[in-house]
């Protein structure tokens, strides 16, 4: 996964309480696709007409907001289904953090699977955001720095985010669950030397030759 560290770009406001994952990506899109394919798909509903045509006053389809990286979310987004494609289709549109009072909780951890980060801010900060955004024409960059925890409006206004450290290491690293658990290989292995010295009971023994 790319590493997350620092990222200063447009917002996109989506202030739609309760945008659930079939909003994001349609489930039939998922039959005939792979997961890098679907970032055309993503909010397919919102962004086209049944003609295939787009529809011109979606936030998404229009400048700045096509160039997005940075989702501003009302509560509960990306609720409903636990769909992992949710992910892959917000990450193949281009956004690498959504920002937002709450979310679905499994979307979440999809999210920390595939290098996006969700970050939980109160509804007010994530209002002030929207209007500040929305005040320059989308034009104004919202920056999301993992370093620091920290959310910076245009204004220079800051927010606090809180996020678990393993978490938030192995977006700093680019590491998904896996990658994360080799990573710390010979602290596993020390671990279990330690306990098998005090709890030799608890391990079978090794047969000798």
């Amino acid at each position: 996964m790319e590493p997350f560290t620092v990222l200063t770009a447009i917002a996109a406001p989506m202030p739609e309480p309760n945008i659930d994952t079939d909003m994001i990506i349609r489930i039939e899109r998922l039959r005939d696709l792979e997961p890098h394919q679907l970032g055309p798909y993503a909010f397919e509903n919102r962004r086209y007409r049944p003609d295939g045509s787009e529809t011109p006053d979606f936030v998404l389809n229009r400048e700045p907001y096509r160039r997005a990286r940075i989702i501003l979310a009302g509560p509960n987004f990306a609720c409903g289904s636990s769909r992992e494609a949710a992910v892959w289709a917000l990450r193949g549109f281009g956004v690498r953090s959504v920002i937002a009072p709450s979310f679905g909780p499994i979307f979440v951890n999809n999210c920390y699977q595939n290098g996006l980060l969700p970050v939980v801010l109160p509804e007010a900060a994530v209002r002030a955001l929207i209007e500040e955004v929305e005040a320059a024409a989308g034009r104004a960059e919202v920056t999301v720095d993992l370093r620091e925890c920290t959310v910076i409006a245009p204004s220079g206004g800051r927010w606090r985010f809180e996020i678990d450290a393993l978490r938030r290491e192995a977006l700093l690293k680019g590491l998904d669950d896996v990658a994360l658990t080799l990573s710390r290989e010979a602290e596993i292995a020390a671990h279990e030397a330690r306990d098998r010295a005090a709890r030799a009971w608890l391990y079978p023994a090794t047969a000798t030759g």
